[in-house]
């Protein structure tokens, strides 16, 4: 079995993540399989793709939870073998048995694999695994064999794949930089990886480039980055402004977080959100159009939040809009919540850039 003509493959899917399910599928036959995974992980956080006819399935296996107690990888992990391993060689006959886990995969028509493990400098874990129908046996040793020949090139199209993930990274917190923005690009786990001279000189008295994750020196603040960082992880997270009060100084500012498109197509993607920073200008409360921006609001609401930053009343807002005191206080409810403050006047100190009560 010659798995080499797949050489080149291997490292345009580095290249071109898009690629990556083909390659898979076409290793997959190899084993007389029915798919192929590729994925990565650290602690809870996990990206992956698989080849077209597989796909499926791993969503059903994710969806139902069995991801979270497979023993597969931690099986990979305590072997620590340089190589592409089987179910047997790591399973004895009766733990298959009576596995849930691989109840499941029988269930489906599964049940016996090859796969590999390897560890990358991020501390990350990468898994390869191509699945094989219950039927068909456990995948004979010349086939693991035949994967070991390749298993160099899928360890070095990885980094390749995860070294261009942090290129382009710092090429998006440079590109921020030209633009006159403090910003920078955090992983999956809402740790820095990149950043431009503008936001390394907001560390530490704005923000802390803690090894778990980045951090607001603001502890209000840094309560609404942590839930917006575990809600990103989420199907359709959107992006997030948290407000941070002016201290001696130090201009109020609007920390942004933003999702990177494109990244779900790149199981090696470094990036997956992006930090930028704007102060608050003291000279004049923003435009209704700048606190759209800056804080997601809806036009409506933006106009609400203006004219509440020029210390006007709600019946004031209500009678110059021509709508109801009821529709005001509701708008004025929501740029509360999306602003994560909880009184108006908060919201008039912060848009005139002066101290919160709360700082």
């Amino acid at each position: 079995m010659d798995l080499l003509q797949y050489i080149d493959g291997i490292y345009e899917a580095a290249v071109v993540p898009e690629k990556w399910p083909d390659v898979l599928g076409s290793l997959s036959q190899e084993v007389s399989g029915d798919g192929g995974v590729l994925f990565t992980f650290a602690r809870k956080d996990m990206s992956w793709t698989t080849s077209s006819g597989i796909r499926d399935l791993f969503l059903e296996f994710l969806n139902d939870g069995w991801a979270a107690i497979n023993p597969r990888p931690v099986r990979l992990s305590a072997g620590n073998h340089p190589g592409f391993v089987r179910d047997s060689d790591v399973f004895t006959a009766e733990e298959l048995a009576n596995d849930p886990v691989y109840a499941f995969y029988r269930r489906k028509g599964i049940g016996w694999a090859v796969g590999t493990m390897l560890d990358t400098p991020s501390g990350d874990s990468i898994v390869f695994s191509f699945e094989r129908a219950y039927s068909k046996g456990p995948v004979p040793t010349e086939v693991v064999q035949a994967f070991d020949r390749i298993r160099p090139h899928l360890a070095r199209g990885a980094l390749l794949a995860a070294r261009l993930g942090l290129e382009q990274a710092r090429s998006m917190a440079n590109t921020l930089l030209a633009l006159g923005l403090p910003g920078g690009v955090l992983d999956r786990r809402g740790r820095l990886v990149a950043s431009n001279a503008l936001l390394d000189a907001l560390v530490p008295s704005t923000m802390q480039d803690r090894r778990d994750r980045l951090m607001l020196s603001d502890p209000l603040a840094d309560r609404l980055l942590e839930g917006a960082l575990s809600y990103r992880g989420l199907p359709g997270a959107g992006s997030r402004s948290i407000p941070i009060a002016a201290a001696i100084g130090r201009p109020a500012m609007i920390v942004h977080l933003l999702p990177i498109h494109g990244v779900a197509n790149d199981v090696f993607s470094v990036g997956r959100s992006l930090v930028v920073v704007t102060p608050v200008d003291r000279s004049a409360v923003p435009n209704a159009e700048v606190i759209q921006g800056l804080f997601d609001l809806t036009p409506a609401e933006a106009r609400v939040a203006r004219s509440i930053g020029e210390a006007r009343s709600v019946e004031d807002i209500a009678a110059a809009q021509g709508i109801s005191r009821e529709t005001v206080r509701a708008q004025l409810k929501a740029v509360l919540a999306k602003t994560g403050l909880s009184r108006q006047q908060e919201l008039v100190s912060l848009l005139a850039g002066r101290h919160l009560p709360w700082a």
